[in-house]
């Protein structure tokens, strides 16, 4: 029941962010344009414009990064059996932060910058895990793991801050700066469509393996009792999650809290069972940075990042979830 309600939300907020904007579009113009073209006849005009190739792009790509965050920040808070990882704990956001400060730097074009932050993210997440898996002991994998992570994190964070001191102050720095803290305002149908592509690689193994996420969330002793395989089943759920956040992040930019806070709130709707909690997480996500984006680029003249206001509601809210709540998070 509550997925049901949920999706109804989330399409309700889907036609309703097509409507509001600087150019106001009431849903009756809305549903008209959506027949004529469904029907093989554009009705034409500015409207119709603004729609399929201003909005459209922004919407879908804004839903599917919020789902893309939750699910991976989901699966890793299942994996690592800690309430506070995110989907940046083994490195993405900072090693796609780098790849994108390094194209700029080097005056790529915006397909440039994607794919640099999609394989600098990638690349921080394969360090991470190749690392952890030579350093790190069978007892203490997921532990070592995370410590990993926010080394790497930290070392790609000092080569991001090392490319902004040597960024141009007029042109490149500024450009940097605005990617770092995260917006949608260039998103394409382009992107919307290499966006749904990685969600359905990355989030299809994490759905099917959903179940075994219930184990491993106890321990990797109990899970191997149980029969699962945890040294196969991990790195899957991994190249999954990665894929996902790399996809997001290389896209949005370094867009935070979102898989951080939506899982809490998905348990707190549903609870901790894994084959209802990903879909909830899912749904919650698209909802939640939706909503964000709308504010973003309606709230004053001037479009305010994802980044500042997802930070600034995320937390003070993560804050309330920590307090209000009665049960742990597993």
């Amino acid at each position: 029941m509550i997925v049901a309600v949920l999706a109804a939300a989330l399409v309700l907020l889907f036609f309703l962010s097509l409507c509001i904007g600087r150019y106001g579009i009431p849903p009756g113009q809305l549903l008209e344009i959506i027949a004529a073209n469904f029907g093989g006849t554009p009705l034409g005009g500015t409207a119709e414009t603004v729609i399929f190739y201003v909005r459209l792009p922004r919407i879908l790509a804004a839903v599917m990064i919020g789902a893309a965050l939750a699910v991976s920040g989901a699966a890793y808070q299942g994996l690592f059996r800690n309430p506070m990882v995110s989907p940046d704990i083994l490195g993405a956001s900072a090693g796609a932060g780098f790849g994108a400060a390094l194209a700029i730097l080097l005056s790529f074009d915006s397909w440039g910058i994607q794919i640099s932050a999609f394989l600098f993210s990638l690349a921080a997440v394969t360090i991470t895990y190749l690392t952890a898996t030579v350093i790190g002991r069978k007892n203490d994998a997921v532990l070592t793991m995370i410590l990993v992570g926010i080394v790497i994190s930290s070392l790609f964070s000092s080569l991001i801050s090392i490319a902004k001191y040597a960024a141009d102050t007029d042109d490149k720095l500024p450009a940097i700066t605005f990617w770092l803290m995260g917006s949608l305002s260039s998103a394409s149908i382009g992107d919307a469509k290499i966006l749904a592509l990685a969600l359905i690689i990355g989030a299809i193994p994490i759905f099917l393996l959903r179940w075994k996420l219930n184990i491993m969330s106890f321990g990797d002793e109990e899970a191997r009792n149980m029969g699962v395989d945890v040294n196969r089943i991990r790195p899957l759920i991994i190249a999954g999650a990665s894929l996902l956040t790399a996809a997001a992040v290389s896209t949005g930019g370094m867009i935070g809290w979102v898989g951080l806070i939506i899982p809490h709130i998905a348990r707190f709707l549903v609870g901790p069972n894994y084959k209802i909690l990903l879909p909830v997480s899912l749904i919650c996500g698209s909802l939640f940075l939706l909503a964000i984006d709308n504010v973003a680029r309606n709230a004053f003249a001037a479009e305010i990042p994802l980044g500042i206001l997802t930070s600034l509601i995320g937390a003070p809210f993560f804050i309330f979830l920590l307090w209000k709540g009665k049960k742990s998070w597993v």
